[in-house]
């Protein structure tokens, strides 16, 4: 079977995630929605960096695309400085009739329990309304931390914590917003980033502590949030931009599914613009990567390295993309409403080995 995909902005991930739809057998793409005049027109492999001519343009008009009636929007753009448009767009494609698998907003991941019952009514009344599926993943949040434990778990005897961390050097992600704005690197150590506001965190990734807690048939107590922060030793050049000595360049943040006073769940993320910052803070095997710790009978721990390129950065990106282009299939096939990571049953790189 043949699924048609459009694929939603062609940023970082957007990119990535246009030569997964095209590298798939099964995925036919109808086609691209850009936000900016200067893609349109484009040919959609040269959006993705391939030299092939696919037949499809970009286009900034919405209306068109969803008039396509395709199978699934891949949707990609980032929602971190404008939740409340992105959820308006989920709930239009739906409505539309559209399914959707996205990177964004990422408390969507699983919000009970994270998010009122008011807020996540109507984005599944609206999944309903079109009898369509919206799956919200990415590769943290995302399968990194939801089904690799969780494979994990399946071995064990008995388990005492589960500690899920995200431990990498940031200097070569190219995302400025997202390293500079939204994480606050290069900022005052005392001035709030958006991402350490009270609540972020625990909105966020606390989808991600109570997934794993519904999954284990755990109930939590509670969820709370702790970070800190470290500053540059010398001037640091990152993405084009100096990080003066003194501003904030290291940062590690932990969310905890509390039960019975005790830590039995830590979302863990230990972010460096310099590996020799934070000597003491967890260290990655090979340039970094994600690590799921079981402490247990037995215990456990995997180390997941990733490069793209010589990049790890990048493999993060591509994970994210190909991660969600994957789950295309199942999400289509699956009922209508908002779709967990357990909702969905295995994907694969079907078709994918050369």
């Amino acid at each position: 079977m043949t699924y048609r995909v459009i694929q939603w902005s062609t940023g970082n991930v957007g990119a990535r995630a246009l030569r997964c739809i095209i590298a798939r057998p099964e995925l036919e793409l109808a086609g691209v929605w850009v936000s900016s005049s200067a893609k349109a027109g484009k040919d959609a492999g040269e959006l993705a960096g391939l030299s092939v001519d696919t037949g499809i343009t970009a286009t900034t008009d919405a209306d068109a695309l969803l008039a396509l009636k395709p199978d699934c929007i891949v949707h990609t753009a980032m929602a971190d400085d404008r939740l409340m448009e992105s959820l308006e767009d989920l709930k239009r494609f739906l409505r539309a009739g559209i399914n959707v698998v996205s990177s964004s907003p990422v408390f969507l991941q699983y919000p009970y329990g994270t998010l009122p019952d008011e807020a996540i009514t109507p984005i599944v009344a609206a999944a309903e309304e079109g009898g369509a599926s919206l799956w919200v993943n990415g590769i943290d949040p995302g399968w990194a931390n939801d089904w690799l434990p969780l494979l994990l778990s399946s071995g064990s005897e008995r388990i005492d914590r589960i500690i899920c961390s995200e431990i990498m050097d940031y200097s070569t992600y190219d995302n400025p917003k997202v390293v500079f704005d939204i994480m606050g690197f290069g900022s005052a150590l005392d001035a709030l980033p958006m991402l350490l506001q009270p609540g972020i965190l625990t909105l966020a990734w606390g989808s991600v502590v109570r997934q794993l807690a519904a999954a284990l048939d755990l109930e939590l107590d509670a969820v709370t949030q702790h970070f800190e922060r470290l500053p540059a030793t010398v001037d640091l050049t990152v993405g084009g931009r100096t990080v003066a000595a003194g501003t904030a360049a290291a940062l590690r943040f932990q969310v905890h599914g509390i039960r019975a006073g005790r830590e039995v769940l830590t979302l863990e993320h230990v972010t460096r613009l310099h590996p020799d910052l934070g000597p003491d803070w967890p260290q990655p095997t090979g340039k970094g990567g994600y690590r799921v710790v079981i402490q247990g009978e037995p215990d456990y721990q995997l180390d997941l390295q990733l490069t793209s390129d010589g990049d790890h950065a990048l493999a993060g990106v591509v994970g994210t993309a190909a991660r969600l282009v994957s789950a295309v299939p199942a999400v289509v096939e699956a009922r209508p409403g908002l779709l967990t990571a357990t909702d969905l049953p295995l994907t694969t790189g079907r078709g994918l080995v050369t």
